[in-house]
């Protein structure tokens, strides 16, 4: 969406850039799940140009590992809603490995790492997560803020699709 078509009133800022983990792929098809909607929502925002959506090949990896079926909806998510895929690199690498040794994430949990590095070397505003073990989390979003100050990066806000996504008593 250009500021030419935006409707009146809207605000010209660009659109945030947000990374979606794993997880929100995932719940966009888990129905019976209680984030089920705000996770639709959320892609319904990114279609209607509210966001500029990205993702990473290490959710791309992760998804891999689904039932094919499934592997093959959730992948095609990134496609229909044009979502930009971030390719592995060095520095989120070594960013996440930082991340390890602040004990912020476990090493058994390299990935969720991975994810919170490589939106943050992307210079990314925010992530959006239903990992509330590793991610979504207190600890991990204010050590998080600290490293990445620390190393030269810029603060990443970690969110829930639920603290995101426009509810009608917001408006």
């Amino acid at each position: 969406m250009t500021a030419g078509n935006r409707e009146q009133g809207e605000s010209s800022m660009p659109a945030p850039k947000m990374y979606l983990e794993t997880t929100i792929f995932n719940y966009y098809f888990e129905k019976e799940r209680e984030a089920h909607t705000d996770t639709v929502k959320l892609f319904e925002e990114i279609k209607a140009g509210k966001y500029e959506p990205y993702t990473s090949e290490y959710v791309t990896n992760e998804l891999a590992k689904a039932q094919r079926e499934k592997q093959k909806l959730m992948l095609e998510l990134i496609d229909k809603y044009n979502v930009t895929l971030i390719k592995a690199s060095a520095d989120a690498e070594i960013l996440a490995n930082v991340y390890i040794q602040e004990k912020i994430i476990p090493i058994k949990y390299t990935t969720d790492a991975l994810h919170i590095a490589a939106a943050s070397v992307r210079s990314l505003d925010f992530i959006v997560s239903l990992n509330f073990r590793h991610i979504v989390k207190r600890k991990t979003i204010l050590m998080t803020e600290v490293v990445n100050v620390r190393e030269g990066y810029k603060k990443i806000g970690i969110f829930s699709p639920m603290e995101v996504v426009e509810h009608e008593e917001d408006a």
